[in-house]
């Protein structure tokens, strides 16, 4: 059996503090020592690959990422698993999207292909004051792959499609300003499993870190889940342990805690 462990980590206000747009010089100095002992792996709601994620990827140098809520595995350069969201599925929200002014999309390398992409960019201009997308026709995604969706609006939005859509889960950002749009059957916890068999490990061996609701079922699955200081009370109800915030050095604290460094 492999003695390495997995350490799971979480991108936005896990390793990702929000407040600076900075990952925590203390969280970069974990990542290096448990190399040793651990396989280092990204898991998000995001695809690694686009323009506005490559630079977080490249910092942390992960052995491998659960793209977009373990819809898209990749190890070193390799992609070892994909899903296909259902294309009459997509076809039917985004008509509905459309139809009640909700902001729902995908980002596909360099571009944004969102439905009332006049919504992302308020969102934009006003966390960041500038708005740097490059939109395109959001239509023209039904012929392509898309594995997951993200919405950007309140949290009543959310609510509303996952009534008219039951077959998707609509897993809210800690902020509550968006959710990431996954069909029920995708989890990061289950690309956690599909990880732990590829490199011969067990579930219980591995460790996640996370946040919000989309890292629910990774932290049940893995056999230590932990929760930052600042993520949802969700999260923290099932975690076997809550760390300090992002920007307290909670990534830190929580490895000297269970004595994860040699």
């Amino acid at each position: 059996m492999n003695k390495k462990r997995i350490a799971s980590f979480d991108l936005d206000q896990t390793l990702l503090d929000h407040g600076s747009y900075q990952i925590p010089d203390s969280a970069l100095e974990a990542l290096e020592r448990l190399r040793e002992d651990f396989y280092i792996v990204l898991s998000t709601g995001r695809d690694m690959d686009n323009y506005y994620s490559r630079q977080y990827r490249d910092l942390v140098r992960p052995d491998a990422i659960i793209h977009l809520n373990g819809t898209k595995i990749t190890v070193g350069g390799e992609l070892i698993y994909e899903h296909q969201m259902d294309k009459d599925l997509l076809k039917n929200l985004l008509s509905y999207a459309d139809r009640k002014g909700y902001a729902v999309g995908v980002t596909v390398g360099d571009q944004d292909f969102y439905v009332h992409p006049e919504v992302v960019e308020e969102m934009d201009r006003e966390r960041w004051g500038r708005c740097d997308r490059r939109f395109c026709d959001p239509w023209s995604i039904l012929d392509g792959t898309v594995r997951t969706l993200a919405y950007v609006g309140r949290e009543e939005g959310a609510a509303d499609m996952e009534q008219q859509f039951p077959e998707l889960k609509f897993l809210m950002f800690a902020g509550r300003r968006g959710a990431d749009v996954v069909e029920k059957e995708a989890s990061k916890g289950k690309g956690l499993l599909r990880l732990c068999r590829h490199y011969g490990i067990q579930a219980e061996d591995a460790v996640a870190f996370g946040d919000s609701m989309n890292d629910y079922e990774i932290l049940q699955t893995a056999g230590l889940g932990i929760a930052m200081g600042n993520a949802i009370q969700e999260l923290k109800d099932v975690a076997d342990y809550v760390t300090a915030d992002v920007g307290e050095d909670g990534i830190w604290k929580a490895c000297e805690h269970f004595r994860f460094f040699r």
